[in-house]
């Protein structure tokens, strides 16, 4: 079988972004899986191969996908040509805030053609680009919106736990207004779905209360009664086994222990905590319901780190390695896409 080509994003130049896709594709393990595509700037790839000191050489690939063997070598489309000034560790600039824009753009259009087949992200900063005119809480919307999709959802993942978001980036004092039927509904299908089709066949669903003790009946909140239970209910009713509403405060033991596949949390902290408690190094974003595979490390720009070689990969190499998984998944489900896929990889190989 054809490893996949992955399109990995190197993120915001001014973090760790470049040092840990560095670090994550010297592993033997990941050259065995895919076919690494990174999609950055060769002065940024440069200074992370100098920093890292690893013993990878760097080819660019203006056009074209990696070879069948990219054991010893980064293969590199470069997307940006950013001065000194403008990747300077430890902060964001309005310029690499536009680059990362490009390079999260080229590696929708590389999946959405069907020329990669998943896509993995190195960190970005929301900062630098709203600096530089791109309006977008973070990846997940502005892939949801690249990718022409509106109804999806955020998942968190490592092995022990998975959760998944009916809100996401919002204030905790606009959460409760956000939480409707139609909402909670959507998630837990898409989260039923996807589940399905790239983790495990008929899922095991928890979805969580929004407030303490599941409201103690109505005592500290009445979203339950109204819009979660009946969601949950109306799922239930389409042969989705999901369970709850259930209290945040003890579900998380128990869903850590494998009783379930999946955890629909309301907010953005009720599913992250625990998940980067459980996962902190460790953990991959992915967004469910799109047209196209994406992963991402669950982590920041982690400027304090940048520069230093210090930085963990290993969230980085957890979102390639949950790529290829998916991509492979998707392949043996749906073999006329997977073909495709393949026949174009085969015109553009070097």
């Amino acid at each position: 079988m054809t490893k996949p080509v992955i399109a990995i994003t190197m993120g915001d130049p001014c973090g760790v972004g470049p040092e840990i896709i560095a670090m994550a594709l010297a592993n033997p393990e990941i050259e065995g899986l895919c076919r690494p595509l990174v999609l950055g700037d060769q002065a940024a790839m440069e200074r992370a191969l100098a920093v890292t000191r690893l013993p990878l050489r760097l080819e660019l690939l203006t056009e074209g996908l990696p070879p069948k063997s990219t054991k010893g070598a980064i293969y590199l489309r470069p997307l940006s040509r950013l001065a000194p000034t403008d990747m300077e560790y430890g902060g964001p600039s309005s310029d690499a805030g536009d680059a990362m824009y490009r390079y999260i753009t080229e590696a929708v259009s590389l999946c959405l053609s069907g020329e990669a087949a998943a896509m993995a992200n190195a960190p970005i900063s929301k900062e630098a680009m709203n600096r530089a005119g791109h309006y977008y809480p973070g990846h997940t919307e502005l892939v949801a919106e690249l990718a022409g999709c509106s109804d999806y959802v955020m998942m968190l993942a490592g092995d022990r736990l998975r959760v998944t978001l009916v809100t996401i980036h919002e204030a905790i004092s606009n959460v409760p207004r956000l939480i409707t039927f139609d909402k909670v509904l959507s998630t837990i299908r898409i989260t039923h779905r996807s589940l399905h089709t790239y983790f495990r066949k008929n899922p095991r669903l928890a979805v969580l209360a929004l407030n303490p003790h599941c409201g103690e009946k109505g005592l500290f909140g009445d979203e339950e009664r109204r819009f979660i239970a009946p969601a949950i209910q109306a799922a239930r009713a389409e042969g989705i086994d999901a369970r709850g509403p259930l209290s945040a405060d003890m579900l998380f033991h128990f869903a850590a222990q494998g009783e379930y596949d999946g955890v629909v949390c309301m907010y953005h902290d009720q599913g992250l905590i625990p998940l980067k408690l459980i996962h902190f190094h460790d953990g991959v974003n992915v967004t469910l319901g799109l047209p196209i595979i994406r992963t991402s490390v669950d982590h920041g720009t982690a400027y304090d780190l940048a520069g230093t070689g210090r930085a963990s990969a290993l969230s980085m190499a957890a979102a390639i390695k949950m790529a290829v998984g998916m991509a492979k998944t998707s392949s043996e489900q749906n073999p006329s896409k997977s073909k495709i896929s393949r026949s174009k990889g085969t015109k553009t190989q070097q």
